[in-house]
């Protein structure tokens, strides 16, 4: 065993879909040093994704790492728990305010032999992937654990890794139930992204993420001819409900349900478990479905699907559209390549059914029996 009985600290100030693309390194650090990790980010989902991960002991939050410290408590009492609860292995992952997060370490007490940092011991290189960089990241040793066992192969998922539990699952029965959606196949469609999320509207001159209303009109159109029984949940956090609420207006359906206001993360890690596909912008809750085993296309703007790409542990598909080299807007894709990607994709059935039942248990890490379908276009 390594010479440790503290649980390695990982730093990583990301946003929602940074984090989901973290977990394969969590995995690969609790598989070598023993013990779960403390995570240590930012944002008020932070605690809800990681709630009973099995590779997760706790979570640390700092609300601003450019605050000055003295005008930030979550500064100081980072400062304080680190002192009384000395880490482990520290991996940092983040590639900004890295003096900051040296500075707060050091007012810790955390030596810099416990540390790596992944800027600038593990930039990310040309086209590769986020996780194949955590997994060569995860396979560096800080100074003061030279003896841990050194990382394997076997430890380290080529997937994020995501859990839902029962609880979440009876939530999810009863919201569907409340709008009359517990019977039909579900397709969840995110229209908007972070820059939405500050807007809280469309059509924001500079937003490469931004898709006409009338193409999500007439996709969501499309989705519900193909099959009778489907039916559409938007999804969105609480500030993009308008713009969820003017597409399922534009729409006119009952099949609809513009879900902005009704989506508290641990809902919506049950409903990308349940629903039989996702049609989504590059954003957050389209890598969590993809490790939640849901078919999925993504629309990209001006980042490079290589970087970002998704990735399903069950061999569930997952199919980009646009994004660099070929094109740096998502207003750039046409309607009718959506659509076809739509109708190529299989649905799957229902997991809500058979997980639902009394004494069903939380899911572990799905098995995948075959690897990841993936596509880029």
């Amino acid at each position: 065993m390594p010479p440790t009985s503290a649980a390695p600290l990982v730093i990583r100030f990301g946003a929602f879909g940074d984090m989901v693309l973290l977990t394969p390194l969590l995995r690969l650090l609790h598989r070598r040093y023993g013990q779960a990790c403390r995570v240590l980010g930012s944002g008020g989902w932070l605690e809800p994704l990681f709630a009973g991960h099995p590779d997760v002991r706790a979570t640390l939050k700092v609300s601003s790492r450019k605050r000055p410290y003295w005008l930030d408590a979550t500064q100081r009492h980072l400062v304080a728990l680190l002192r009384a609860q000395p880490p482990g292995p520290v991996y940092v992952c983040d590639d900004y305010s890295i003096d900051k997060i040296r500075w707060l370490l050091r007012q810790a007490a955390v030596p810099d032999t416990h540390c790596v940092f992944a800027n600038p011991e593990c930039m990310l290189r040309k086209n590769e992937h986020w996780i194949d960089r955590w997994h060569r990241f995860g396979a560096l040793t800080p100074a003061a654990f030279a003896s841990a066992p050194p990382a394997s192969p076997l430890d380290a998922p080529d997937a994020a890794c995501l859990v839902v539990h029962h609880a979440d699952r009876i939530d999810l029965h009863q919201w569907l139930q409340a709008h009359g959606f517990e019977s039909a196949p579900l397709v969840l469609v995110q229209p908007g992204n972070k820059r939405t999320l500050k807007r809280g509207r469309a059509g924001q001159l500079g937003d490469d993420k931004q898709w006409p209303l009338s193409n999500w009109t007439a996709l969501i159109r499309a989705v519900l001819a193909r099959q009778p029984d489907v039916k559409v949940v938007l999804c969105g956090a609480p500030p993009e409900a308008a713009l969820l609420r003017a597409i399922a207006g534009a729409v006119h359906s009952e099949r609809v349900l513009a879900a902005g206001d009704e989506l508290p993360l641990r809902r919506l890690l049950a409903l990308c478990e349940h629903a039989a596909a996702m049609i989504s912008i590059d954003t957050g809750p389209a890598q969590a479905a993809a490790a939640l085993g849901c078919p999925l296309v993504v629309l990209y703007g001006a980042q490079p699907p290589t970087l970002w790409l998704p990735r399903s542990p069950t061999g569930s598909p997952v199919v980009a559209l646009g994004g660099l080299p070929e094109r740096n807007r998502v207003d750039q894709i046409a309607l009718d390549e959506v659509i076809a990607a739509w109708q190529a994709i299989p649905l799957r059935s229902s997991l809500i059914a058979p997980s639902f039942g009394a004494g069903a248990k939380d899911n572990a890490f799905p098995k995948a029996s075959t690897p990841p379908r993936t596509s880029l276009s």
